[in-house]
């Protein structure tokens, strides 16, 4: 096991459990988030957690993005979508039906990171839109390997960002976001804005498409839960 004394996650983030799937999304078990995320135990042992990414609009339809904070173990400072994280190995959030757990887990995470309160975004108003397995190293030592429930929501809420979470929010329009993506393909200084991979993959694969159901209502109809989109 690795030191848990060692620079990086500190000692809450480190007791998480996430839930591990095998690659239909069957839990398997569970492990600490800091094992979950150290590359070495993911490509040694194949761990695969589940995770939820989600996608806020205001009634403008417009996006909310967040920067995630400087210290962040994995991706710091990079741009991505409104709220990322992992349901935890708990009662509450291992909920199969309706997709419940991971709805709970993302209703507690909106809390923590961007300080929106539940009655602003109750369960039942998420849509689960689809599933994606994707890796993707961080640096030499941290990582991800998720199995990813993309969860999209249209509400107005009152933010009170946490700072130990997220250094910067903005809602951007569909040109805006278009904006920032050509400005991350064409950073290559230090200053350059940096997308997280798992966003990246949504943008260039389904969100565009998904926006058009936002705008229309329909995000219903564009729901596809039983694929597993390995990218």
């Amino acid at each position: 096991m690795a030191d848990f004394n060692d620079g990086g996650m500190d000692a809450v983030q480190r007791r998480l459990i996430c839930i591990l799937v095998d690659e239909n999304d069957r839990v398997v078990g569970h492990d600490t988030k800091y094992n979950c995320h150290l590359m070495e135990k993911i490509e040694a042992e194949n761990l695969l957690h589940r995770a939820f990414s989600v996608f806020l609009f205001n009634s403008k339809y417009e996006l909310l993005l967040q920067q995630r904070s400087k210290t962040k173990v994995t991706f710091p400072l990079v741009w991505t979508n409104t709220c990322c994280s992992h349901p935890l190995y708990r009662e509450s959030e291992l909920i199969e039906e309706n997709v419940l757990g991971v709805r709970n887990a993302a209703q507690r995470k909106l809390l923590d990171e961007l300080g929106i309160v539940a009655e602003d975004v109750p369960v039942d108003e998420f849509t689960p839109l689809g599933r994606m397995l994707y890796k993707a190293p961080s640096d030499g030592k941290w990582g991800e390997h998720e199995l990813d429930y993309l969860l999209f929501i249209v509400r107005d809420v009152k933010l009170q960002p946490n700072p130990d979470e997220v250094a910067d929010i903005k809602y951007v329009s569909r040109e805006e976001l278009k904006e920032l993506v050509k400005k991350a393909d064409a950073g290559d200084d230090d200053e350059a804005v940096k997308l997280s991979p798992w966003f990246r993959l949504v943008v260039d694969n389904f969100l565009m498409k998904w926006w058009d159901h936002v705008e229309k209502g329909t995000l219903a109809e564009a729901a596809d839960m039983k694929t597993i989109h390995k990218l």
